[in-house]
């Protein structure tokens, strides 16, 4: 009764017209969707106490499994017909002691460096480790160098992040490989050490970590992030001594694998349970900072998605799964498990995925959806493009769409990624200031509003 009252009270003319097409009662429900979310802005209380009373959630560690626990207390709350966790087995790395770096220079002086260390990363000596430094910009130059001029020193990677693209994500895409693969490659060399420009457009005193990959054949090497400021700094300074050395300090431990979960919960199909509908977003996060736009928001926007079907007494046909994912950040395992789990399921003809929708890409304001399918589906999906253009949703793109949803294209699910302004999703990526008061409340319901419009269209419509 609540709902159907406040569905009259918002649109008394609408909701009794006698003529009304089926495009205007889409327009109404879809109206009644953004109205709950904006009115009763959940998700962003759930993002609150996910942040600020939990904190960085780096898979393994003890805040990981808080947000596990919370997580399926808030969907044991909602009413949902089924909840569960899913076991995953995760890699266990702690960042330990805060990490520091020292330019000591008879020329340019001695100076700090605002660093961290690369997810995943082996520690220092615990004497650290002071050495030279070599600049360069790319894996090419670096190869060129060869080992006589790299072997023992601290290869220094500072290639800036493109400001040319509109879309920050290509600009990210464009250097995240001295990140991920650097340490690898100048270890092939015999480097002592990486320090990296972290993956960013913005200027700020801020490094921004992230996951790395080591080579079996060769040395682990330790591997840091500096701030883009003071890589600008330390490339200055290596013009003027390039005699400059560098002291590096880590205390990083990589512990066994250890057991973590994935969170699942579901309203069950009225007439096709079989046919999963699905929207998830990734648990962990990075432990340096809160996680706000990487992952909470997509997380607390997913479950957003659940409660609005509840509380406006959405009965779907298919069934609609929120799956809170582990391990996105080092080897998405979480999405792996899930994947084979479903698979196997679906050999049983238990279960297939109609859709997937996941939300990692923050919190700013949506703009539309990145769609993985066919011309036939891209053609139903943009003939609702007119009921989204109303809330600011015009972007339908034909496009990736997220790594923990990647898998269920065997089953020829429709992969989609909700899309927003990306323009300062990278100011925080990844670093300290990824914090809940970056996220503004609004932008963070138009975002689940919209997943929750469109995945009531495709039970609906599809």
């Amino acid at each position: 009764m609540r709902n159907l009252l406040l569905f009259i009270f918002i649109f008394p003319f609408q909701f009794f017209a006698p003529d009304a097409s089926a495009q205007a009662g889409d327009s109404l429900l879809i109206r009644g969707i953004y109205t709950e979310a904006l009115i009763n802005p959940v998700a962003y209380r759930n993002l609150d106490f996910l942040c600020n009373r939990i904190g960085g959630r780096l898979c393994g560690s003890s805040q990981a499994e808080k947000a596990v626990q919370w997580t399926r207390k808030v969907l044991d709350g909602m009413g949902l017909d089924t909840v569960y966790l899913q076991p995953v087995i995760v890699p266990h790395w702690e960042r330990g002691k805060k990490e520091t770096a020292m330019v000591i220079s008879g020329k340019a002086g001695n100076h700090g460096l605002q660093v961290c260390a690369i997810g995943g990363s082996v520690a220092t000596p615990g004497k650290g480790i002071t050495a030279n430094v070599v600049e360069v910009k790319n894996f090419e130059e670096l190869k060129s160098l060869g080992r006589e001029k790299i072997e023992g020193k601290i290869v220094f990677y500072n290639r800036a992040a493109d400001p040319a693209p509109v879309y920050t994500f290509d600009a990210y895409g464009g250097s995240v490989d001295q990140r991920s693969r650097g340490a690898m490659n100048a270890a092939r060399l015999g480097a002592a050490a990486v320090i990296v420009r972290s993956a960013t457009t913005v200027h700020d005193n801020f490094p921004h970590t992230g996951n790395q990959h080591y080579a079996d054949s060769v040395k682990a090497i330790p591997a840091f992030c500096v701030s883009t400021n003071d890589a600008d700094s330390l490339s200055k300074w290596l013009k003027t001594d390039q005699r400059l050395k560098l002291e590096l300090h880590s205390w990083c431990i990589l512990h066994p694998d250890t057991t973590s979960y994935n969170v699942i919960g579901e309203i069950r199909g009225s007439k096709h349970p079989g046919e999963i509908i699905l929207v998830g977003g990734h648990l962990d996060s990075w432990d340096i900072g809160q996680g706000a736009h990487d992952d909470g928001a997509g997380l607390v926007q997913c479950i957003e998605v659940l409660r609005l079907f509840k509380t406006l007494n959405i009965k779907p046909a298919r069934t609609i799964r929120m799956v809170a994912f582990m391990d996105e950040e080092y080897n998405q395992s979480g999405a792996k498990v899930y994947a084979g789990e479903s698979q196997r399921r679906a050999g049983l003809g238990k279960e297939k995925h109609l859709a997937a929708i996941e939300a990692d890409r923050g919190g700013a304001t949506p703009q539309g959806f990145s769609i993985e399918g066919t011309d036939e589906e891209m053609k139903k999906v943009l003939a609702w493009k007119g009921l989204f253009e109303p809330y600011g949703i015009w972007s339908f793109e034909k496009s990736g769409s997220g790594v923990d949803i990647r898998d269920l294209k065997a089953q020829g699910a429709l992969l989609i990624a909700l899309v927003t302004d990306s323009q300062r999703y990278f100011d925080y990526h990844h670093s300290a200031s990824d914090t809940f008061d970056k996220v503004n409340v609004r932008e963070l319901e138009l975002g689940a509003a919209g997943m929750a419009a469109l995945v009531w269209l495709m039970d609906n419509k599809w």
